[in-house]
């Protein structure tokens, strides 16, 4: 595991803190899950996150953007407890400072690109007006012509809809960027070219960023890495 982002952003303060997180899968007792005994994340860091399919890493994302409830645990973003908020309280969170690229996307596909990332936005608080300007600033970023915000989200190529999922999640300036194996379905060009952009971008806003993925190709493109298994401790050595 390499730690040089670490060293260098020692003396930001934390954009996540994770201490004694437990997530079972099921109530059975022969259930698997993921224990984390204690993980951070500076302000500014960017590190991608291996490990092999099953090993938890889509898991611990969902918990980072509130989609899971952890069974047992604490997870504290930007300095604030978010795991024991309300549903309504993490949506409202997570709305605000945190950003997230699902490996699916998960676009409307029969809405516009603009509605797509409008919707991101309302739930916000931003100005309509205010959104229209940052979207297009944020497709010429991203090497998309700002035409396509009219255009059906089905109607572009998964290279396209990929940017598209980027600009969605950028839209409200988040503080932390959560991304789930974006580049699958990408052949070796395109898949550079996005990492590159999206590192980029992160950079010239010192975004948070936790990119998951088990291509260890992608690895030369972080500064910090880290193997999900190295952060997690025998989930049967712990009591539920």
């Amino acid at each position: 595991m390499k730690l040089i982002s670490s060293e260098l952003n020692s003396h930001q303060p934390l954009a996540i803190n994770v201490k004694g997180l437990y997530h079972r899968y099921s109530k059975t007792e022969d259930a698997t899950g993921i224990s984390i005994p204690r993980w951070t994340l500076r302000r500014g860091e960017r590190i991608f996150l291996y490990g092999e399919s099953g090993s938890g890493k889509t898991t611990l994302l969902n918990l980072l953007a509130g989609v899971l409830n952890p069974t047992k645990g604490e997870i504290q973003l930007l300095e604030q407890e978010f795991s024991s908020l309300t549903s309504r309280g993490k949506d409202k969170f997570r709305a605000k400072h945190i950003g997230v690229v699902f490996q699916q996307f998960n676009l409307i596909s029969y809405l516009s690109v603009m509605k797509n990332i409008q919707v991101a936005a309302y739930f916000a608080g931003n100005a309509k007006s205010q959104v229209e300007q940052s979207a297009s600033e944020l497709l010429l970023k991203l090497k998309l012509s700002p035409d396509v915000l009219q255009r059906p989200a089905g109607s572009l190529s998964v290279g396209q809809q990929q940017r598209v999922a980027i600009a969605r999640a950028l839209i409200n300036e988040p503080e932390i960027l959560l991304v789930d194996e974006p580049t699958s379905a990408l052949d070796a060009c395109a898949r550079d070219a996005f990492m590159e952009i999206l590192i980029e971008i992160c950079q010239l806003t010192s975004t948070s960023l936790v990119f998951v993925s088990h291509d260890m190709y992608l690895q030369r493109f972080f500064d910090a890495s880290v193997d999900m298994s190295s952060l997690q401790e025998p989930v049967e050595s712990l009591e539920c």
